[in-house]
């Protein structure tokens, strides 16, 4: 890996002729108030029919972990966003003895509500993309999920601008660590696999993808929790912030 022995990589992409950038978690703060929106969802639209909210956001952790741990249903799941979330409400609301005709739906819709509402782009986001676009970097944008939402998430933040393709898995057909994914963003740019870099935040998804098509990539590591000793994939790079690319 290219990283400085105490933990900084040094600036700079070496031979890079293009740059992949992943959207949730890299470019987008997504997951961060995602607990915050549940518990906020508990009290707003189950507590008025009953349904304990504290026992409510306990189940939903719970449920939620378990839905998204399994590969295959993440997989399965990830692009139809309200969809999932409503299996997950509804699973935890019987736990907790509150199934009611279309709670779990309205429960979905309203968390979707409260994440469009908080969702922010990093503050480093749009400096990077800027720098790079300066530079006369070819960006591609490669990110997994409902291409509803996602689309959604690109005109808010005004984001297809820096992008010279992209690809979102709910339009393509398939997502990372897909190597037709990759392959089809380095097409259109036009772009050799050796001279490209892959920025992401998913060891699997992004690193690893990425890499299995022979570019190199970046982890992004914004909580410096480190790379997991068990992690089957090995970046490139390490970074903690968009500002070191």
């Amino acid at each position: 890996m290219d990283v400085l022995g105490d933990g900084r990589p040094p600036r700079g992409l070496a031979g890079v002729s293009v740059v992949l950038f992943d959207l949730d978690d890299t470019l987008l703060d997504y997951s961060g108030r995602a607990d915050e929106c549940w518990t906020a969802c508990c009290t707003a639209v189950a507590a008025p029919d009953g349904v304990d909210p504290a026992a409510l956001a306990v189940a939903l952790e719970e449920v939620r972990r378990a839905f998204w741990e399994d590969p295959v249903r993440h997989r399965l799941e990830r692009t139809d966003m309200v969809g999932a979330w409503t299996k997950i409400a509804a699973a935890a609301l019987d736990r907790c003895g509150g199934a009611r005709d279309g709670l779990a739906r309205r429960m979905a819709e309203d968390f979707a509500a409260r994440r469009v509402a908080v969702e922010r782009l990093f503050p480093d986001a749009t400096a990077a993309l800027e720098r790079l676009r300066g530079a006369g970097v070819p960006l591609g944008l490669v990110t997994n999920g409902d291409a509803r939402l996602q689309r959604d998430k690109i005109a808010r933040h005004d984001l297809a601008r820096y992008f010279d393709v992209i690809v979102i898995e709910g339009e393509f057909g398939c997502g990372k660590p897909d190597p037709r994914v990759f392959r089809h963003a380095l097409e259109a740019l036009g772009a050799d696999a050796r001279r490209a870099w892959m920025i992401g935040d998913h060891l699997v998804w992004d690193v690893g993808g990425a890499q299995g098509v022979g570019a190199r990539a970046a982890w992004i590591d914004r909580e410096r929790r480190g790379l997991p000793p068990a992690s089957a994939a090995r970046p490139d790079r390490i970074i903690h912030t968009l500002d070191e690319l």
